[in-house]
């Protein structure tokens, strides 16, 4: 039975003791529970699905956000909702409560868990305290600890970075017995600068986002939902706004490509990120202030996953004007949809998207640039024939990004540390 907000606590001997029975007699079975944080579900369900359809037992530690039918539908997955209610619009008082009856409710599984290597996806609200305190209490239990590192800095990235933040960082990185990234620069980044042994890192694709459920809507069908009218076309900004994800300058960029093609107009869908509520104030005020403001269609708030397709359905092209990233899952969305993307040229966006074939790059911080790359792509073949083009974009995503690899490297490492007991 899924625990929900309010329910009483399971205890660590009632949590998935159906489960356990099961596993018991599977002699060998490869067990592991996946730590989600309570988020990203498209990365964490996609990672616990592709493990199972390689005969993992997998104990999946979420929240109401991350939960769904999938979860449900086989044995494999053992689904323990220990985060329960994450909405924002509570009493401070009762975030606490929640968060601190969370933590309860984590530590006590940990004791009595049965799998021995727990994969911590992402961290949980206390940062500092999850990367220290928590992992050794998961050493001291004789866990065997993997981690994901989807930012091996993002504080840097964030322009808040601190001494204490590099040293949590660093006691982090040294518990994991081993981690996985998303690239060979977070690779060499976690060696050079947190003196990670490289036996102890390994490079997985990014899995391609294919959460988002789809429909037969068309094209047409999603443009009319949206407002856009005949002959408009339109460039989709998508996820959370926060400085380094360069919003304003696809703001500077947009008085020009509004010049150039009078039907442009510019989609922006997803929620500001704790702490840039004044970034975006600004961005709205330069879009007011130079007269484009009403060439945007703004939806600022979180996308749940079932409107998800309107947007990328409505859209001609996904715009990326990242300042700083190491590697980003939007463009893997916007494939999954077959659309192209142009992205700035930083980061590993580079490896993700293949010039003329599934997008195209510009300078970072340079909004001419990116309006010329955006004015020569609705001039292009690839937008001409788009419809065409969609399914070979959809087909290198599945070539170069696809689940299967990931859970063939992620289980390689499981039993490697299995068997270095």
């Amino acid at each position: 039975m899924t625990a929900r907000c309010g329910d009483v606590a399971p205890t660590a001997a009632d949590m998935g003791s159906a489960h356990a029975t099961s596993l018991s007699k599977s002699s060998g079975a490869l067990q592991i529970a996946l730590l989600t944080g309570g988020d990203d579900r498209s990365y964490a369900l996609g990672l616990a699905l592709s493990l199972v359809a390689r005969g993992v037992f997998v104990d999946f530690i979420g929240s109401d956000s991350v939960d769904g039918p999938e979860l449900h539908k086989t044995p494999l997955v053992n689904f323990l909702n220990l985060r329960g209610d994450q909405r924002e619009n509570v009493p401070f008082a009762r975030k606490m409560l929640r968060l601190s009856a969370y933590y309860l409710r984590l530590m006590s599984y940990a004791v009595s868990a049965r799998p021995r290597i727990f994969h911590i996806l992402w961290n949980n609200k206390f940062e500092l305290f999850d990367r220290t305190l928590l992992l050794l209490y998961y050493r001291s239990l004789g866990r065997k600890l993997v981690l994901t590192a989807h930012n091996v800095n993002a504080a840097r990235r964030d322009s808040r970075d601190s001494a204490l933040n590099r040293w949590s960082l660093r006691i982090q990185y040294r518990l994991s017995d081993h981690i996985f990234v998303h690239t060979a620069s977070m690779k060499n980044q976690l060696q050079e600068e947190f003196g990670v042994p490289e036996g102890n890192v390994s490079v997985i694709p990014f899995g391609i986002n294919d959460t988002a459920p789809t429909t037969g809507m068309t094209t047409i069908e999603a443009k009319q939902r949206l407002g856009l009218g005949a002959g408009e076309v339109a460039a989709l900004f998508f996820g959370q706004i926060a400085p380094y994800k360069g919003l304003e300058f696809l703001a500077a960029a947009l008085p020009e490509l509004t010049r150039n093609n009078r039907g442009f107009r510019l989609i922006i869908a997803g929620k500001v990120k704790k702490g840039s509520e004044n970034y975006w104030r600004e961005i709205e005020l330069r879009l007011c202030s130079d007269g484009t403001r009403e060439r945007v269609i703004a939806k600022i708030e979180h996308i749940p996953d079932a409107d998800v397709e309107v947007y990328f359905k409505a859209a001609d092209v996904l715009v990326i004007p990242y300042t700083r990233i190491f590697q980003s899952g939007v463009p893997f969305l916007a494939y999954s949809f077959g659309l192209p993307v142009i992205a700035t040229d930083v980061g590993s966006l580079r490896e993700d998207i293949i010039e003329g074939k599934t997008g195209s790059l510009c300078r970072a911080r340079d909004p001419g640039d990116l309006a010329g790359a955006i004015t020569a792509y609705f001039s292009s073949e690839m937008f001409r024939r788009l419809e065409l083009h969609r399914p070979d974009i959809r087909r290198f995503a599945r070539e170069r990004h696809s689940w299967e690899e990931v859970a063939r490297t992620t289980e390689s490492v499981y039993r490697r540390l299995i068997a270095s007991r």
